[in-house]
């Protein structure tokens, strides 16, 4: 069982950063494949990022590949996303999920473990 919790959420400028921790706990966090994923009301869960169990590969949308880095640290068991450059396209509430399974899925059924999520908003 892995329990998630998201912070690091506000209101920015268009243009600027922001980071995004997913504070983890449970035995499972080490084995798990972990990512971002972001929710407008009236759309579907849309993928950001994601990032395998041990860290060496990680898988980004099109949308903010290059902008967006994703990393963890399985001693301390934060996954964290920056957020650079953010832009109209980016507010939404970002929720951090995991999946006792290898491969980084790009759909929220892949995954089992949810946080409640944390809010960006981007002004303009």
């Amino acid at each position: 069982q892995v329990w998630l919790v998201e912070s690091g959420g506000g209101l920015v400028q268009a243009g600027d950063s922001l980071r995004l921790s997913c504070a983890a706990s449970g035995r499972g966090f080490g084995a798990a494949t972990m990512a971002w994923f972001r929710h407008v009301p009236g759309k579907g869960r849309e993928f950001v990022a994601g990032i395998s169990a041990p860290g060496t590969y990680t898988n980004y949308s099109s949308a903010v590949q290059g902008r967006f880095t994703i990393s963890r640290d399985n001693a301390k068991k934060p996954v964290d996303i920056q957020m650079n450059n953010l832009n109209s396209e980016d507010p939404a509430v970002y929720s951090c999920a995991g999946s006792p399974f290898i491969t980084i899925s790009f759909g929220p059924d892949g995954y089992q473990y949810w946080g409640r999520g944390t809010q960006v908003t981007v002004s303009s």
